[in-house]
């Protein structure tokens, strides 16, 4: 199969990227498959070496017009309208605005994803576990030191009380994805940081906290930080229960409910376990796998939806939920 992806950022991403590096990691699943990827994209992207064939961008932008005669399927990582004679996967990783529609052949990154925009197709996101080796066995019954791993100017992302929820239990919070406006001896900020780094800091770290605000879509920090062995403790919304069970983490109703199980301790988590649960359900294989399930579909003449998916909630996906 001949699949071609159009994305204008730089591949592979330098620093911390969220859908640019499910996007190069399932590329490269794909060419382990055996299947023919193309990417129309910067012409700086590093990616002929992993067999991905690489088209740049046209000067105009107008990408469509340099896709191979012999595509099988284009999978595209936003809402675009074309009239290219192709089969056009449209996999979403955000949330949509209100009123905005998307394809019939739209799938989304979780279960509770598809939900709120209308739908029931969706893939859940996975990692290269190659880049996450430095696994090792730890104590996961002290937490002590506590993770913040997300774009802190964002108010859904919640900073303000993941910094609430560390004092109020007396722990060191780690701010990966910005900077605390607020310097506390409660919070160390490091700021943007990818790769080994952000791995080496990760890994003092005993717990992710990821208290959102919103209906998080998947939230790749999750699996992130259980594939370094760490619980993760979050709030209700999104793909948050999907993803979140006892034995890797827990999911609160309101941010007291963090602070309270905190203070109380005796946990009861193993490190090896929480790495397992990501080997055997977040691996690249078994996100490749689905999507190519999805490919069959689509090339079989089906429809992924049979209306058009758009926003169904109430409140707009940015407006902040009570927690």
């Amino acid at each position: 199969m001949k699949i071609v992806f159009q994305h204008n950022g730089i591949l592979p991403v330098k620093k911390y990227g969220g859908i640019e590096r499910i996007l190069f990691w399932h590329m490269k699943e794909l060419v382990k498959l055996g299947h023919k990827v193309v990417l129309i994209g910067h012409k700086d992207s590093q990616v002929t070496s992993y067999g991905i064939e690489l088209i740049p961008n046209p000067e105009d932008e107008r990408w469509e017009k340099v896709v191979p005669k012999d595509t099988d399927l284009i999978h595209l990582t936003y809402n675009h309208n074309t009239d290219l004679d192709f089969p056009i996967l449209t996999n979403i990783h955000g949330n949509g605005q209100p009123g905005e529609i998307f394809p019939l052949n739209t799938v989304f990154v979780s279960k509770k994803h598809a939900l709120v925009h209308g739908s029931d197709q969706y893939v859940h996101n996975g990692i290269d576990l190659d880049e996450y080796p430095q696994f090792e066995a730890r104590d996961a019954s002290k937490i002590n030191e506590l993770l913040f791993l997300a774009k802190a100017s964002w108010k859904v992302k919640n900073l303000k009380q993941s910094i609430k929820i560390a004092k109020h239990s007396h722990k060191k919070l780690h701010i990966i994805g910005g900077r605390s406006l607020w310097p506390s001896r409660y919070t160390k900020s490091h700021g943007f940081m990818g790769g080994d780094e952000k791995n080496q800091i990760m890994k003092t770290c005993d717990a992710l906290l990821f208290p959102v605000r919103w209906h998080e879509p998947f939230g790749i920090a999750i699996i992130e930080a259980m594939a370094l062995g760490l619980p993760v403790f979050g709030s209700s919304y999104g793909s948050l229960p999907e993803l979140i069970h006892p034995e890797v983490g827990q999911v609160f109703n309101h941010h007291k409910e963090i602070i309270d199980h905190l203070n109380r301790g005796n946990f009861n988590y193993d490190s090896r376990a929480i790495r397992n649960y990501v080997e055997n359900n977040f691996n690249m294989n078994r996100v490749t796998q689905d999507y190519l399930r999805v490919y069959e579909r689509m090339l079989a003449g089906e429809n992924l939806n049979p209306k058009n998916p758009t926003w169904s909630e109430k409140l707009a996906p940015l407006e902040l939920l009570p927690f």
